[in-house]
């Protein structure tokens, strides 16, 4: 379990990953230089201020890592009058990470006039062909990077052996969550209707659409009315954090027990924590598993659970890759593992924030695996 955000790890000089047994998060960590020094701007040092991003975008099958930095500008000038301005397009920059060798990738290259505006985010997924085109004995031996753009109807790819962005599509969808490697192809996912894939590597990627399954299908307008219900949770550390219950906090499309599936809870009580897996043609989801979360708190004895005293709606951590019946929900102050088969809290630990935590699925030759060589 890997969390998204990464922090800053002083002046060494590449990232890594500080690995932690789940349910704890492991914590990725990168150096300033990568995300502002690398990226600063020397004719705007006196009189703009640059706030660095520095995030996974997304995690290959293969452990692979996409990372993206970002560098946005604001105006001195306008901060001090308590109206910020934002100083053009960030400076950005994208890598692959391997978090066993920490071998990184070099820059992928920016893409150059109206096209660039597209990477200013970190809806991007990376996919190798091992996710579902081949054994799974060993590494793989290539990349793509892609993101799909909706008000552009296209996707954008990077592929590893070019070295090169190009348009291969015109018929697409945007995400909110983070794009997922599964079949052979990338899955983008609007949590609010559904999901839409495409294979990167095709010259006529031919996405395909699969709707969320009934009665989950949120109105257009689900997160302008979440955005109006901005609220303060605890931060883990005795204060409180910004929060809007956005439906990706309690909605996530992933790959858990080599299938894609649709995990949600409810939002009012008993907290119904619903899972879905895939069809097999991949039109439609099937339920596996429904468990009343209020009643399975109460049953077990957990008085440590704050979430529910006040009548907050647990949050989707992660899915356990290897186990279908296992969800990871963020409550409160902790991570809590939930067995949906046993309808049990198998296990419980601290967590600091609410952020996203990605899968990191670490085969056994991802040590050996070079990323200078995929492609």
């Amino acid at each position: 379990m890997l969390g998204r955000t990464a922090a800053s790890n002083g002046s060494t000089p590449g990232p890594s990953v500080t690995f932690a047994k789940p349910p704890r998060v492991s914590q990725l960590y990168m150096p300033e230089h990568l995300a502002s020094g690398g990226l600063s701007d020397p004719d705007h040092e006196g009189d703009v201020h640059r706030f660095p991003s520095r995030q996974v975008c997304a995690t290959s099958q293969d452990g692979l890592l996409l990372l993206s930095c970002e560098v946005q500008r604001i105006s001195i000038p306008a901060l001090v009058i308590g109206k910020p301005c934002l100083d053009g397009l960030p400076d950005m920059m994208h890598l692959v990470f391997n978090p066993i060798t920490g071998e990184i990738s070099p820059c992928l290259p920016d893409i150059k006039g109206p096209r660039r505006e597209i990477l200013c985010n970190f809806n991007l997924g990376i996919l190798t062909p091992a996710d579902g085109r081949r054994s799974r004995s060993g590494p793989p031996d290539r990349y793509a990077v892609a993101r799909l753009e909706l008000e552009e109807h296209m996707m954008l790819r990077f592929l590893s052996e070019t070295r090169d962005w190009g348009i291969v599509s015109r018929k697409v969808l945007v995400g909110f969550q983070e794009a997922v490697a599964w079949g052979g192809r990338l899955w983008w996912v609007d949590v609010t209707w559904g999901a839409i894939s495409a294979d990167p590597f095709s010259n006529r990627p031919e996405p395909r659409f699969v709707e969320l399954p009934s009665g989950s299908v949120l109105p257009e307008d689900a997160y302008d009315k979440a955005i109006q219900q901005e609220d303060m949770l605890p931060d883990g550390e005795g204060g409180t954090s910004w929060w809007m219950p956005l439906p990706v906090n309690y909605r996530r499309v992933g790959v858990t027990g080599a299938t894609l599936r649709y995990v949600e809870v409810s939002q009012e009580e008993p907290f119904v924590l619903s899972s879905f897996a895939i069809d097999a043609d991949g039109s439609g989801w099937t339920l596996e598993h429904r468990v009343a979360l209020s009643r399975l708190w109460v049953d077990g004895g957990h008085p440590w659970l704050p979430a529910l005293q006040a009548k907050r709606t647990p949050l989707i951590g992660a899915l356990r890759p290897f186990k279908a019946n296992v969800v990871h929900l963020t409550v409160g102050n902790h991570v809590v593992i939930v067995d949906m088969d046993k309808g049990q809290v198998t296990g419980h630990c601290p967590r600091r924030d609410i952020n996203p935590i990605l899968q990191c699925v670490l085969p056994p030759w991802l040590s050996t695996t070079s990323i200078s060589s995929l492609g």
